[in-house]
C-alpha cells in the first residue's frame, strides 16, 4: 500500500465532481488500499476521499472506530460510489479536513443517514449510520461531489476558526 500526498485547497481536483467507477478492477482496489493506507497514517483521520489525493474517482473510506467521538462504528467503510438516500434529523459539529489543514469550522450536517454504496468487492451494500459517523460519510461525500467544509458554514466569521493543534 503506497501513502500518498495529499491534495490542498485550493487544487481544482478539490471542488470538481467525481465521476462513477465502472467496475473495481486493479486500479480502484490499489487506489482503496492507498486510501486506507494514507488515512490511516494521519494520526487523527477519520475519512479521506479520493479527489483529497488527486483522483477523480467515487471512492471514499472511513473509519470512526478509533475515536472517542464516535459511540457506535462500523469500523472500516469502504465506499465506491456512494449516495446518501436518506437522512434525519440535524446537529452542529466542529469538522476538519486534511486538505484544508489550518482552519475547522462549525457545520450542520444530519444526525441520522442511510448511505447505499459498493464495498471494495464491487458488492452493492446500504448502511445506516449515526453520529458521528454519519457527520464523517456526509464530508466525505461532499468530497466526491466537489464541496468542501468550508462550502457549508453558514456564517464565515464566526464559524470558522483557525487550527490550534494539528
Amino acid at each position: 500500500m503506497t501513502i500518498l500526498p495529499v491534495t490542498r485547497f485550493p487544487h481544482p481536483v478539490l471542488k470538481q465532481p467525481t465521476r462513477p467507477v465502472e467496475r473495481v478492477d486493479v486500479p480502484a482496489a490499489k487506489l482503496i488500499d492507498s486510501l486506507i493506507a494514507t488515512m490511516r497514517r494521519h494520526r487523527h483521520c477519520v475519512g479521506l476521499a479520493a479527489p483529497q489525493v488527486g483522483s477523480s474517482l467515487r471512492i471514499a473510506v472511513m473509519d470512526s472506530s478509533a475515536n472517542p467521538k464516535s459511540a457506535a462504528s462500523h469500523g472500516l467503510l469502504v465506499l465506491v460510489n456512494p449516495t446518501i438516500v436518506a437522512v434525519e434529523g440535524s446537529t452542529i459539529q466542529r469538522e476538519g479536513c486534511l486538505s484544508i489543514p489550518d482552519f475547522t469550522a462549525n457545520v450542520r450536517r444530519a444526525n441520522r443517514v442511510r448511505v447505499k454504496a459498493w464495498d471494495r468487492y464491487g458488492s452493492a451494500f446500504e448502511a445506516t449510520l449515526e453520529g458521528f459517523e454519519a457527520i464523517i460519510v456526509q464530508h466525505e461525500v461532499d468530497h466526491l461531489d466537489g464541496k468542501l467544509f468550508l462550502d457549508r458554514v453558514v456564517n464565515i466569521k464566526a464559524d470558522v476558526f483557525r487550527r490550534k493543534t494539528y
